[in-house]
């Protein structure tokens, strides 16, 4: 599945909810909780995957997932048990940058 940018995603194994931020011209496989993210308004919305226990170290509200070599990040947008991954690779919570001081 290749996501659009703004596109929200819904995991099939818990509540988590995230929207595409940045997305390359690859084809590559978000999931949570070891089962694909899906459209929630696709024909698959309403399935229930199976919920893979070594991918259940959860997601943050608010939180962005990142993976700079691909150019892939998401927001969190509803937080969830599952972790969320890309091509089976667990994607690390994104720094925040710092403000500049102000003098």
């Amino acid at each position: 599945m290749k996501p659009r940018v703004g596109q929200t995603l819904v995991s099939t194994v818990d509540a988590t909810t995230v929207v595409v931020v940045r997305w390359p011209e690859k084809d590559l496989e978000v999931t949570c909780g070891g089962a694909a993210m899906v459209d929630p308004r696709g024909p698959e919305a309403g399935a229930i995957g199976t919920p893979d226990p070594s991918q259940m170290g959860g997601s943050q509200l608010g939180k962005r997932y990142a993976d700079e070599e691909l150019g892939v990040e998401v927001l969190c947008t509803k937080s969830g048990q599952g972790t969320l991954a890309l091509n089976g690779v667990p994607l690390p919570l994104k720094a925040a940058k710092p403000l500049p001081a102000s003098d």
